[in-house]
Order: C-alpha cells, then structure tokens, then sequence
C-alpha cells in the first residue's frame, strides 16, 4: 500500500512539475494600469474582438496612438522572449472612439513627452545571439527608443534588454544634456529583473538636432554579498566629469573562499565632438 501511494505522489509531482514549466507568466514590464492612458509602441498594431491571437482583426493602430485601458484580462501571449497580457482598450480616431483587444507587448513599457516631441521605449521582438559563454546560441530581446512629432516619426534606435528574466520592471526618464555639446537632453531606458544574479540594463540615449545617439549599454548584476559587477557613466556634469566627453567606469567584487574581497577597476574615455563619439 505504501509503494503504491509513493508512485502516486511521485507521478502527481511530476505532473506538478511538467505543468509549472509549461505555465505562462506575464512580465512585468507589461503590467499596465485599468483606466489609465497608455501609448502603441508597435507600427500596425492589431485590435482583434476577442482576447485572442485568432480572434478576428477589426483595426489597426500606428506607433503613438494612445488608448484608455479599460481592463486587463487573464489571457496572456508569448512571443520570444516576451510575455504579456491581452488588454480591452478604448481609442479614438477622428471622431469615432472604438473598443478591442490588442496585446500588452506592443504598448509602451514607457514614454515621455518634452519640448514638442513625444519619445516612446517599448520592445520590438526577440532574436538569436551568438553566445560563448553557452558555445551556442541565445535569446535575446531588442529594445527601442522612438521620438515622434505628432504622428511622425523623427528617429529610432534599438538596443539588446537580454531575456524574459530581466524583464520584471522597466523605466524611462528623461535627464538633462549633461553638458555634451548640441545635446537637447537625455534618455535613460532600463530593464531589470527582481532575482539576485539577474542583470539589469541601462541605455542612454543622447538626443540631438532630432536625432538620436545611443550611448553603450549599462549592465550591472549582483548576489548579495558574494559578487558584484556595476557599470556607470561620469558625464561632464558630474563629479570628476571631462569637458565634451564621458567616462565609462565599471567596478567588481568576488569574494574569495576565505571571504576576502577582490575588487577590480577600470575605465575609458569617449570623446563627443557635438554630434558622434569615439573612444579617446
């Protein structure tokens, strides 16, 4: 009698296990509000009539168009490495103010307006990376800043964010110029995760004669006492700061088996001539 209630709970943690893995959790980054406005990141965006990949196509909608949510239904959606609800929006076009479905990772994780212009951060898709460290390929998501006037789009720039993991909560702000020559202002995107050990990204953006210059990516990761990588810009602004350039530094800590701390620095210089960079 015991062996046979062994084998049950054995085959019942097993069926346990196989449905945790094949479960679909939403990202955080796509948690958006009930009767709140948010905006379309997507060009084309697809409003169907049910909360349904199959349900039928009653409209589309372009990058900026914004909607109400109304209500966030259960049924979410993989696509790659991307994970979201299905959303019932309101919009209006013209004078018509319709009702649909569309899904939550075509909205914007974030957006910002200033000076006339409306800069947009969503994610567009996930594609393959070559990886050494896994001799392989892997997952990896793409990111995008947008800056439109009006309905027209001005400039864009897409980045790697890394995968599902590190996407449980996102933040776009807008920052001063920094003291970079002709540089209206700066876009700081991030991306993180909530685990220790899960990186975060950041992507500055320099914004300038409406165009758009990506800075290099920012990524910092952790295990609470054990290891640390950060990295960090020193803008001409700040504290040690060069005139028309940037300081990127980076900073590790491994603790060693008699939990000693080796730490290691570095840095390098880049050169901004009020409308690109280099590395000094």
């Amino acid at each position: 009698m015991k062996s046979s209630l062994t084998v049950l709970c054995l085959i019942f943690l097993q069926l346990f296990s196989a449905q945790e893995e094949n479960m679909t959790y939403a990202d955080g980054v796509f948690s958006f509000e009930e009767n709140k406005p948010q905006k379309v990141f997507t060009d084309w965006t697809r409003v169907r009539k049910e909360a349904d990949v199959k349900s039928q196509v009653t409209d589309s909608l372009q990058t900026n168009q914004q909607v109400m949510i109304l209500k966030k239904e259960d049924a979410i959606l993989r696509l790659g490495e991307r994970e979201a609800n299905w959303y019932k929006v309101s919009y209006q076009k013209g004078d018509i103010v319709s009702e649909g479905y569309i899904w939550g990772g075509n909205l914007c994780v974030g957006y910002r307006n200033k000076n006339g212009y409306d800069f947009l951060f969503g994610l567009s898709k996930t594609v393959d990376r070559k990886s050494k460290e896994y001799n392989g390929t892997e997952k990896q998501n793409i990111a995008g800043i947008k800056v439109m006037e009006g309905n027209i789009m001005i400039d864009e720039v897409y980045f790697d964010t890394g995968r599902g993991e590190e996407l449980s909560y996102g933040t776009f702000t807008i920052e001063s110029g920094h003291k970079l020559q002709n540089v209206e202002l700066t876009l700081k995107a991030m991306v993180s995760g909530e685990a220790c050990g899960i990186a975060s990204y950041s992507q500055y953006v320099l914004f300038r004669d409406k165009k758009l210059v990506a800075l290099p990516q920012l990524m910092n990761v952790g295990d609470a006492d054990v290891y640390y990588h950060t990295e960090g810009f020193v803008f001409p602004n700040d504290k040690g700061g060069v005139s028309n350039a940037f300081i990127f530094k980076t900073e590790e800590m491994e603790k060693d088996d008699k939990d000693r701390e080796k730490k290691k620095r570095a840095s390098k210089t880049y050169l901004w001539d009020g409308s690109s960079y280099k590395i000094k």
